[in-house]
């Protein structure tokens, strides 16, 4: 459980930047602050996705609530407006918790409220809850108690803000406990299941709602919301009151029911020892969504789909460590049948068109994810029926060469990258500047390529595929004598991040921690040690690696501004959290020794802090640079979550359940 209290709801600047996230499994969510301001443009109810997981529309924007005592009024929404945040709700709040989904209680004249939030599983569905913990005294009591809710909606496109427009249909369809909304042709409908005694049909435009998140942003801030009813309840008798906010027709009846099987759901995932494993265990299961026959992973909250790198980044952590291998089974399945020209795609757009590709790494790790598979499974002959193939026809395509010049270069290296584009994880790009664009043969290119052979090297012998053993041992020991031969920086005591011809790229990055800790390392133990000395100098904080030494004339210290600027820190000192994981492996691997264990869980142990900040009980996607190291970016993000929660499990905490079919 987290809590805050009521001092922390009072104050604007605490309440405002700690966030909570529910998600359903196939995309959606819904997402606001712990008083109910919306931030963000992506802040709302109820955002569905109509092609799950993606073609994601903001349908109910926000529940504006008054609490009617014997006809005195109280407002318990609040709202950012131009100059003035009206109403002020959060003076009635007495505390937020997550437990195990968000709850909020008020105290007004005697009366103690209690409001949840939750997502039904596998539907675009919220259920909203009230009920009266304590009523007044007896010498106290009232008369009635009424409360009034109004429905704000958006029907938008998550990454847009809707304004004023007569294309607006008004009017709402009622029946026995059910509201219909349909106020654009085209787009799905809202249904409201709901326990009210009335319903004012009166229809409002509220306008100039402001999202401070998205101003500091440099994105468009302002949103107007249309209000086409409000529901009257009743508080004569105990009970909840529910509205149940979703695109298919519910019996607002269920809404208990729904409650009691989404705590049963949670339980599986709360019940461990180490405080930080079942938190990021919790965590990790909200990137968990379907896409068609099987399952993905959802890259961040709020903004991103399902990109291969982080797909195969996350896999282990978000569920082999977790104990759900069927749910990676499926994913390596689903991505499988997606492969083209020896290449995973990198990202399914929102549209639902052709899948991109335009990376280097996603496939590489595509590898490393089946070989974690068969270290905690042993499923053996699931690889070999469904991945084989697979995988031996994107080896022959990065030899022989595939799109953006990615192909085996004479050395035995990978060489990768073309002008104009950004292969590897560091991708930004602003317009047509790449702000990192490491063509020739980035340091964890190598890593993984060299990683990638042994698997399958390893794997031909085990299918008995002699003939393809032999030419992938040839191929990956030609390719380890030309990675120390070509990318050891004697001066600096460790690796350089990118060879291209005669130019070596000297930057001290965290990418070079990769070749230390895949499973079939290029390094000796030597030269590992010294390159982790050299990180810890220079890149590591208590919120994992920076991406450039702070040493460095390029280095950015603060991820803001508009998107120029953010795009530019992206990856020149700016902290990613997910890069924690390969370092604490690397460390380990190479120290090996409990003092070294130690360690480790001392720096993963700096992340329980963070889980109470930001978007409360998640790992955002990155940091700044610069102390006090501030969360920026996405406020949940699946590697990041995934790869500490591997980390621990796998390295600090030395599970024994991944030698079942260790290669």
């Amino acid at each position: 459980m987290i809590e805050l209290d009521q001092e922390s709801c009072r104050n604007l600047a605490v309440a405002t930047s700690s966030e909570w996230l529910e998600t359903n499994g196939i995309g959606g969510f819904s997402s606001s602050t712990v008083i109910g301001l919306n931030t963000r443009r992506y802040h709302g109810l109820l955002t569905a996705a109509t092609k799950p997981p993606v073609g994601r529309f903001v349908l109910l924007s926000k529940l504006e609530e008054t609490l009617v005592i014997d006809g005195r009024r109280y407002e318990l929404s609040a709202n950012q407006y131009p100059g003035t945040v009206h109403p002020q709700g959060f003076n009635y709040q007495t505390g937020f918790r997550l437990d195990p989904f968000p709850m909020f209680v008020y105290e007004i004249e005697g009366l103690r409220i209690e409001k949840t939030v939750f997502m039904v599983q596998g539907e675009n569905t919220t259920v909203v809850q009230y009920e009266l913990l304590e009523a007044p005294s007896s010498e106290n009591r009232v008369a009635e108690i009424n409360l009034e809710i109004r429905t704000l909606i958006a029907f938008r496109d998550y990454h847009s803000t809707t304004h004023e427009n007569g294309a607006l249909n008004p009017q709402i369809e009622t029946e026995n406990g059910l509201i219909i909304i349909r106020p654009y042709t085209g787009l799905t409908s809202l249904y409201l299941a709901h326990n009210a005694a009335a319903i004012d049909s009166n229809g409002y435009w509220y306008r100039n709602f402001q999202y401070a998140v998205e101003q500091e942003r440099g994105l468009d801030f302002v949103e107007d919301l249309f209000s086409p009813c409000a529901l009257i309840f009743n508080w004569r008798s105990g009970g909840r009151l529910s509205i149940v906010a979703s695109t298919e027709r519910h019996d607002v009846a269920k809404a208990d029911s729904y409650r009691k099987t989404e705590i049963e759901r949670r339980k599986e995932s709360g019940n461990e020892a180490n405080p930080l494993v079942g938190a990021l265990r919790t965590a990790a299961d909200q990137f968990i969504a379907a896409r068609e026959r099987g399952k993905t992973v959802i890259a961040g909250y709020h903004w991103f789909a399902d990109w291969g790198r982080d797909t195969m980044i996350a896999l282990p952590g978000l569920t082999l460590a977790t104990g759900q291998s069927d749910i990676a089974r499926s994913i390596l399945a689903e991505f499988a049948n997606h492969i083209d020209r020896g290449m995973l795609p990198n990202r399914f757009p929102d549209a639902g068109e052709t899948p991109e590709y335009n990376t280097v790494d996603a496939t590489l790790w595509f590898f490393e994810a089946v070989r974690s598979f068969l270290q905690y499974t042993g499923d053996y002959d699931f690889v070999q029926t469904d991945l084989y193939a697979v995988l031996k026809d994107i080896i022959d395509w990065h030899v022989k060469g595939t799109r953006y010049q990615i192909h085996v270069d004479h050395d035995g290296l990978l060489f990768a990258g073309e002008p104009g584009v950004q292969l590897t994880w560091m991708d930004a790009k602003v317009g047509d500047w790449v702000v990192t664009p490491r063509h020739g043969k980035p340091v964890e290119i190598q890593a993984l390529w060299y990683n990638a052979l042994r698997v399958m090297e390893q794997l031909a012998g085990r299918f008995k595929d002699a003939k393809a053993k032999k030419e992938y041992a040839a191929l990956a020991d030609k390719a380890c004598g030309s990675f120390n031969n070509t990318f050891w920086n004697e001066d600096a005591g460790c690796l350089y991040d990118v060879v291209n011809g005669e130019v070596r790229d000297d930057s001290i990055r965290p990418n070079q921690v990769i070749a230390i800790s895949l499973p079939n390392t290029l390094l000796s133990k030597e030269r590992a040690a010294s390159v982790l000395r050299v990180v810890e100098r220079d890149l590591l904080t208590p919120r994992g690696l920076r991406t450039l030494s702070p040493r460095d004339p390029h280095y950015i210290g603060r991820y803001e501004g508009g998107p120029r600027s953010r795009d530019g820190a992206y990856h020149q000192g700016t902290v990613w959290p997910w890069l924690m994981g390969p370092y604490i492996t690397a460390y380990i691997k190479t120290f090996g020794n409990q003092a070294a264990r130690e360690f480790a869980a001392m720096w993963l142990h700096n992340f329980q802090e963070h889980l109470r900040e930001g978007c409360l009980g998640q790992v955002s996607e990155i940091f700044d640079g610069d102390a006090p190291h501030t969360p920026r970016g996405c406020v949940a993000q699946a590697w990041s979550v995934a790869e500490l929660l591997r980390a621990a499990i796998e390295d600090v905490h030395q599970s024994e359940m991944i030698t079942v079919g260790a290669l």
